[in-house]
């Protein structure tokens, strides 16, 4: 059986940090998974992923210590399953807006009784033939609320069946909301609506989380209360390593 290692830390309290994959380099996956770090998100929304480097990535990461995690372009029975498939341990599912699109990332990612996921899978086998007595339950689904409808129903919506937590979209709730994202630290809404998820979250007995923006912000997120944290990404990893090595270099006077 396969641990879920992210989802048993967050579950006992803990925040659990990770890293967005979004270069479509399953290089970037191999060496970063290998960094300590308790997950790494393929981010099939936003990043440069297509179905076969996905797997790619997948079959990289799946030798290391970090628990293997996507999010999903949309919520798409069929997208959620082509990945579970794959062999992916947590899903995050954009743009979940009401109880009713959150029974449909669910019933997606759970299989019967507890949701509609179809029988069958691929690369997942490498788990062994117990896979579906236990995926249920390791397996970590978080949906994403980033819009003003999605804070107003929030507490429903984590008390769908099948939904662990949420991974909040600040960037996308400031527009929401109505102003950029540059804004957001500076906007009291802001921080009354993140306030409003996470006592959802404790309402109903599920995980908080937040895309970070950077290492010093997710820390600040765990200190708020969030529990399933992105850092940073793996693009954000190498322009900060660039950055830092030109303004070391640019220290040497002749």
């Amino acid at each position: 059986m396969f641990t879920n290692t992210a989802k048993e830390k967050m579950q006992s309290g803990q925040p659990a940090f990770g890293f967005a994959l979004g270069m479509g380099s399953a290089l970037n996956a191999e060496l970063i998974s290998r960094s300590g770090i308790d997950f790494v998100m393929i981010d099939r929304q936003h990043g440069s992923w297509g179905e076969d480097s996905a797997i790619a990535a997948l079959v990289a990461i799946n030798g290391s210590s970090a628990v293997p995690m996507a999010r999903v372009a949309r919520n798409d029975y069929t997208f959620v399953g082509r990945l579970l498939d794959e062999g992916v341990m947590g899903m995050v599912v954009p743009m979940v807006d009401t109880p009713e699109q959150a029974r449909r990332a669910a019933d997606s990612c759970r299989l019967p009784p507890l949701g509609q996921r179809s029988w069958g899978w691929g690369r997942a086998k490498l788990y062994g033939a117990d896979y579906a007595d236990w995926i249920n339950e390791q397996l970590f689904v978080a949906v994403q609320l980033e819009s003003v409808e999605a804070v107003g129903n929030a507490e429903a919506i984590l008390s769908t069946p099948g939904i662990d937590g949420c991974w909040t979209g600040p960037s996308d709730l400031s527009l929401s909301l109505g102003f950029h994202p540059s804004e957001m630290d500076d906007r009291e809404e802001h921080a009354r609506a993140l306030e409003s998820i996470l006592k959802a979250c404790e309402n109903t007995g599920k995980i908080p989380g937040i895309a970070g923006r950077s290492v010093e912000d997710a820390l600040s997120r765990a200190k708020q209360g969030f529990r399933f944290i992105t850092a940073t990404s793996d693009g954000g990893l190498l322009e900060a390593g660039a950055a830092s090595a030109v303004a070391r270099l640019s220290e040497f006077t002749d």
